[in-house]
């Protein structure tokens, strides 16, 4: 489908949340580690250009990190 080729979408994978005071974030530095609200069993969501999609797994493999897809969420109604 030639037509598709140029559609861009931006996926995000939501792990987990955390809040923060700003002074806190910028005295953050290189591998500075962040506590989250969650724990690696727990559900992610996948997120395109913004909206919920799907849910799903972190998946480890050696030395790759890959998000199983385990659910795909109901479009909301008038979403295109």
């Amino acid at each position: 489908m030639p037509t598709l080729d140029k559609v861009s979408v931006d996926l995000m994978v939501v792990l987990g949340t955390t809040s923060m005071p700003v002074h806190q974030v910028l005295r953050l530095s290189r591998g500075a580690i962040i506590e989250l609200d969650a724990t690696e069993q727990d559900e992610v969501k996948v997120l395109a250009n913004n909206l919920p999609v799907a849910s799903g797994a972190v998946v480890v493999n050696r030395n790759r990190i890959a998000v199983e897809v385990k659910r795909m969420l109901p479009r909301e109604a008038g979403a295109r």
